[in-house]
């Protein structure tokens, strides 16, 4: 059994709740990204508590935290860092950028034009950063939580597939409910400063190690042949899907089959059921997937055409 992921779990998500309101399914999805290790897109309108989530979730592990506000004038090397002369030792010296952490928040993502988009493909994908053909590599909890807008696309520019495509999961953060929201809304009544988390009771995890181990028991959750064959036919049917311009790539079956291990994992199981698939399967394909317009006017959304692949490929018993 994978007692230490789902008790780790555990632990984070308890923390979490200390500063965050109802948030229980976008928790998970999170840790499945930390244990999986797959980088996240969070959309959600202003408001709504992502940048809190990315700090709180530093915090909590006791890693390294940096922030980039993404804008139309962003440069990559404002990103990744550059050489700097030293007249002192006639030498060029690398200027770390704010790539060169563990959790990186990289806020309205879609703000910033393709070019500076684009520095964060190497990083994401080899978790390593090449400048002036000289290699770095990243720490090996390497995190990139990338939000964007929903609702304002003036000045902004829409990622492209290959990046889209490296995102391991599209975490959708809606508003809260009333209760909630007054829950968030009589907590600040009650002093409570989201900019200083220890104030706020947020207590990191005493083992440095534990989420390397965390991962290495994902890794030895049971898959069936039967599972990792379902997981590929419902990626496959989003390709002949007839309402789809684009289906999802064989990244996506692999994102997929590696997301329910790590959920499984997250819910002390040693196995992957069906229903983990089924669960996790929105996070990891909903970004992935392009529609045909006649399909988007008809208010056909790509939620709503993985729950039809799922219902069209038969549950292996």
């Amino acid at each position: 059994m994978p007692e230490l992921v789902s008790q780790t779990a555990q632990r984070i998500k308890e923390e979490m709740a200390k500063v965050l309101v109802g948030q229980e399914a976008v928790l998970d999805q999170v840790l499945v990204g930390l244990l999986a290790q797959g980088h996240l897109l969070l959309e959600g309108v202003p408001g709504t508590a992502k940048t809190l989530l990315a700090k709180s979730l530093a915090h909590i592990l006791g890693t390294g935290f940096a922030r980039i506000q993404f804008t139309p004038d962003l440069m990559p090397s404002d990103v990744l860092g550059t050489s700097v002369f030293e007249p002192g030792s006639g030498s060029f010296r690398l200027r770390k950028g704010p790539v060169f952490t563990e959790i990186l928040l990289a806020d309205e993502i879609n703000r910033t034009p393709p070019k500076t988009q684009a520095a964060l493909l190497e990083a994401m994908e080899e978790r390593q950063v090449t400048i002036d053909g000289q290699r770095h590599p990243l720490p090996p909890i390497f995190l990139v939580l990338a939000t964007q807008n929903p609702v304002e696309y003036e000045g902004t520019y829409p990622l492209p597939e290959a990046q889209l495509d490296r995102f391991f999961l599209k975490v959708l953060i809606g508003y809260p409910s009333e209760a909630e929201e007054q829950q968030v809304v009589l907590r600040h009544h009650a002093g409570f400063d989201p900019h200083d988390l220890e104030r706020a009771g947020l207590l990191r995890l005493e083992d440095a190690g534990v989420i390397h181990r965390c991962r290495e028991e994902v890794q030895q959750i049971t898959v069936e042949p039967g599972i990792a064959r379902y997981v590929v036919q419902v990626v496959r049917a989003s390709r002949e899907s007839a309402g789809c311009v684009l289906g999802a790539s064989p990244r996506a079956s692999v994102a997929l089959l590696l997301a329910a291990k790590a959920l499984a994992a997250i819910r002390g199981k040693s196995y992957v059921t069906p229903d983990d698939v089924k669960a996790i399967a929105a996070p990891v394909l909903r970004h992935r997937l392009i529609l045909k317009p006649e399909a988007e006017i008809e208010g056909f959304s790509a939620d709503r055409l993985v729950e039809d692949l799922l219902a069209q490929v038969a549950v292996p018993r």
